[in-house]
């Protein structure tokens, strides 16, 4: 009968041999007269490394992962460097100006013609009444009136006094149209001067003219009148009313040198 062999250490060394050794089993004779120790041993030689195979065929990709938690938010970075500053954009807003004379408003980029109408103001002679020029539309809209004429501030129709000076015109009315001059916000309407300052448009030149100063004419603002003058069909015959003449300047406190009380005094209108 074989004994049964129990392995009790293994031990395995590379490119070595490895031995197995067995436990000692006892073989039992009849009537216990012998006891025989067995012992076996099983040895295993390693080999070399053998050389490697070809590779195998990829495997298909595997299920995409569910999305992690979100993390949580990271500090405030520093500030960055101040950028380049931007190209100016055009003005907003837009202003608006009469043009004593004209019908039109001028060929200048972005003035448009809001309407034209007829040179206005109080009669030349009346203490009371407004001081300034209006222009007065062709279409009037009322609102509740008292009939009747009440006589308490009445508006005349502006006439050219210019008595021989480069203006013309004389006795005819005056029209007028108002500008809206989109593309900028500043008005000036500079006397004494053809050319407007620098980076300024030019919207028009002409000549100052305002009320008459004795005979009972009373003060009126100052107005630039366009240099090339219109006049409103049929006013040729004199009705006064209001009244534009053209002004100079007096040697007195104005240095006569650069002013000349022999001159018409010029004015452009600017506009930025």
């Amino acid at each position: 009968m074989k004994a049964s062999a129990k392995a009790v250490s293994i031990c395995i060394l590379l490119e070595c041999l490895t031995v197995i050794r067995a436990s000692p089993v006892e073989a039992v004779k009849p009537n216990n007269t012998e006891i025989t120790p067995n012992v076996h041993y099983i040895q295993i030689l390693c080999g070399r490394d053998d050389p490697q195979g070809m590779p195998g065929t990829p495997g298909i990709d595997g299920r995409d992962g569910e999305p992690g938690m979100l993390g949580e938010k990271g500090e405030l970075g520093i500030q960055g460097l101040k950028g380049d500053r931007g190209e100016q954009g055009p003005a907003g807003g837009g202003v608006t100006y009469i043009r004593w004379g004209k019908t039109s408003c001028p060929s200048v980029s972005g003035t448009l013609l809001l309407y034209h109408g007829i040179a206005a103001g109080s009669w030349y002679a009346h203490v009371g009444g407004g001081a300034n020029y209006l222009c007065m539309p062709h279409n009037p809209q009322y609102g509740a009136f008292q009939a009747g004429v009440q006589g308490t501030s009445p508006i005349y129709g502006t006439e050219y006094q210019p008595y021989g000076g480069p203006l013309g015109s004389h006795d005819h009315n005056v029209p007028c149209a108002v500008c809206y001059a989109s593309t900028r916000v500043s008005l000036l309407m500079l006397p004494a001067r053809v050319e407007c300052p620098t980076s300024w448009t030019r919207e028009y030149t002409g000549y100052l003219m305002s009320n008459y100063f004795a005979n009972n004419h009373h003060r009126t603002m100052y107005e630039c009148v366009d240099q090339s003058p219109d006049r409103i069909p049929g006013s040729a015959p004199s009705t006064d009313g209001a009244v534009f003449y053209h002004v100079e300047a007096a040697c007195n406190g104005l240095p006569c040198g650069p002013y000349d009380p022999q001159k018409e005094l010029t004015c452009a209108v600017c506009t930025k």
